[in-house]
């Protein structure tokens, strides 16, 4: 039997599917059923509003929108924060923001790569690594 401590109580439980003890499971079904019954009463409610009225905490409300058991398609002012910024979104898990600055970084990053392999004029020298490429005629491209 594979023992381990409850990430989120800290308890020693036996390991299990959940990666966390049987007591939380509970406790986070039982999370989940106040938020759920909020919501049906409450459709225009936003993130913060069901924190403060069920006590539930704000990441583990969005953790269960997305894990697809809320829903926000029925709640038009459900939103949960940016795994970057923190502003609030509906889809997805980072803002249009910061998703155009990770994709400017990223091309950023590629064309630096890019010039750095290339000599100065335009002679790649990626050839002739651990790996040296030998072409039957030519020889070595070294």
């Amino acid at each position: 039997m594979n023992l381990g401590n409850c990430p989120r109580c800290g308890r020693l439980y036996a390991l299990n599917f959940r990666d966390i003890c049987p007591s939380c499971i509970k406790d986070i079904e039982l999370e989940y059923e106040k938020c759920l019954k909020y919501l049906r009463e409450e459709k225009t409610a936003t993130i913060q509003e069901v924190s403060d009225a069920t006590e539930v905490s704000i990441k583990q409300i969005t953790k269960f929108i997305k894990e697809g058991r809320i829903s926000i398609a029925n709640n038009p002012n459900m939103m949960y924060p940016c795994e970057v910024c923190g502003v609030l979104i509906r889809e997805g898990t980072m803002c249009d923001s910061c998703r155009n600055r990770l994709t400017r970084d990223f091309a950023a990053t590629a064309a630096r790569e890019e010039s750095g392999r290339n000599g100065k004029h335009g002679e790649d020298k990626r050839s002739g690594g651990a790996y040296g490429v030998i072409d039957k005629f030519r020889g070595p491209t070294n």
